[in-house]
């Protein structure tokens, strides 16, 4: 079925007011775009608290999200947060970035439609050299050729010394990208989540 322009442009102001049911935008947006989005089901209460647990939020002033979907980390983040520090989320959806910006009323956050692979632009738009913690949920195993790698690198280039690149996936082969760009990786593996995932800390060593 082809929606008319006006039926185009309904849609569009739905989702930047951030109603209705997050799971609908989640699945329209798996639908659109399957090769980046990780899971159907949004990750658990149990894998978000692993995920941020070794973040130190007195010192983090710049966060980063990969491709944030609806936000199921999101309020995590802005909750945890200090009232200086910003959320910068980067996803190639434009849906997923117009309902951030309507559901979410926090001056702090940043959603911004782009390639992972460009966070270092992106960043530097915003006035920023390094970022504190960078997160992803991004399948690096089913993305294009030579995306999951770019992102990998790009990713190492832009946090602080001491930073790190956090990553839940559902497949081992993410390690194929992370060990080029980092030689300290702390891993983790949650039971408590749709499917049950993989979790990566991955430090940049100071300089």
């Amino acid at each position: 079925m082809t929606l008319s322009g006006e039926q185009v442009q309904r849609s569009r102001a739905f989702a930047r007011r951030g109603t209705g049911n997050p799971f609908w935008h989640f699945l329209r947006g798996f639908i659109k775009h399957p090769v980046m989005v990780g899971s159907i089901i949004p990750s658990s209460k149990t894998l978000i608290d692993r995920m941020l647990d070794p973040v130190d939020w007195a010192n983090c002033k710049l966060f980063v999200e990969y491709g944030p979907g609806v936000g199921t980390f999101t309020q995590h983040v802005l909750d945890r947060m200090t009232p200086d520090a910003t959320l910068l989320t980067i996803d190639t959806n434009p849906d997923f970035t117009a309902y951030l910006d309507g559901k979410f009323r926090d001056s702090r956050l940043q959603a911004v439609t782009g390639s992972a692979a460009d966070v270092r632009q992106i960043m530097a738009e915003l006035g920023f050299d390094h970022a504190d913690y960078i997160l992803s949920g991004l399948p690096f195993s089913t993305l294009p050729p030579g995306v999951g790698p770019a992102i990998a690198a790009a990713t190492a280039d832009a946090l602080r010394p001491g930073g790190a690149f956090l990553v839940y996936q559902f497949s081992p082969k993410v390690l194929d990208f992370l060990k080029p760009n980092f030689e300290r990786i702390d891993r983790g593996f949650e039971w408590v989540n749709i499917p049950p995932a993989q979790l990566f800390w991955c430090w940049k060593d100071g300089e």
